[in-house]
């Protein structure tokens, strides 16, 4: 994975992450979500505990997903509202704290390393149908939906929030939002979990 010019872009990453432990480790487990979404907890978790300790996750075949998971966000008129119980600082925490608790650093100002395809798709498209699920799969709170001076709603990208989990670039209901890498190796820093 070197280079000669450290600042060049490295284009063999794939291929040489291919050849580490993660990416075989990721190999084994490739059945266990599919196993349990197609065959459910019953029948689903014993099929992933004989894939896992006795055939050591070579099943002889892949199982993948019927749909891709932003093709299958429920529209907001079918969804029951959600209300979530106060936190009790024991057991669940408010997101602020837990944030803190990442070590997530950013450079005050560098360039959003979150890059939107259409900016009027997110208050146009995705709040009227899906309540601009952003908002509320992001764990770090990057993505709020405030009303400007008029009480019109817009879109806000809180980047320095960011914990680089990349939820937003595969659930986005209409892949809208590009997570790129942050300038600067900026991001979350977990000593303290």
């Amino acid at each position: 994975m070197q280079t000669d010019n450290p600042g060049n872009e490295i284009e063999n990453y794939n291929q040489e992450l291919d050849k580490t432990w993660l990416m075989s480790e990721l190999y084994q487990a490739r059945n266990f979500s599919p196993l349990l979404k197609r065959f459910g907890l019953l029948i689903g978790s014993p099929l992933v505990w004989m894939d896992q300790n006795i055939l050591r996750g070579r099943l002889p075949f892949t199982l993948s997903a019927k749909k891709k998971d932003h093709e299958q966000l429920t529209p907001l008129s079918d969804s029951p509202p959600i209300t979530y119980e106060k936190y009790d600082n024991k057991i669940t925490f408010d997101r602020t704290s837990s944030i803190f608790l990442s070590g997530v650093n950013h450079e005050e100002d560098q360039p959003c390393h979150l890059k939107l395809t259409n900016s009027e798709i997110p208050i146009s498209t995705n709040l009227p149908l899906y309540g601009e699920p952003a908002r509320l799969y992001c764990p770090a709170g990057v993505y709020e939906v405030v009303e400007s001076g008029e009480g019109d709603p817009y879109f806000q990208i809180n980047a320095q929030n960011c914990i680089h989990c990349k939820t937003c670039d595969i659930k986005d209901p209409s892949q809208n939002i590009n997570w790129d890498c942050p300038e600067g190796a900026g991001g979350p820093n977990y000593t303290d979990m």
